[in-house]
C-alpha cells in the first residue's frame, strides 16, 4: 500500500514501503539486464526484420486469446 501524489489530477509520485521499493528496484535491474542481453543478441538484425518478428509474435499471441 502506498500514497499517490497527484499534480493537476495526474499521478506524479508515490510513497511506498521501503521493502516494496527495494523489490521494485531489483526487478527493474533484472529487466534492464535482460533487455541489454536481448539487444546484444539482435544487434546485427536489420530493424525491419526485427519489427516483422515482433509483429508476428504479437499477432500469434492475439490469436491465442
Amino acid at each position: 500500500m502506498g500514497i499517490v501524489i497527484n499534480k493537476d489530477g495526474k499521478p506524479v509520485a508515490a510513497l511506498v514501503d521501503a521493502e516494496l521499493f527495494a523489490r521494485i528496484r531489483r526487478m527493474r535491474e533484472r529487466v534492464d539486464a535482460l533487455a541489454g542481453r536481448i539487444g546484444q543478441a539482435y544487434a546485427e538484425l536489420p530493424a525491419d526484420d526485427g519489427m516483422a518478428e515482433i509483429d508476428a509474435a504479437v499477432t500469434a499471441e492475439r490469436q491465442r486469446r
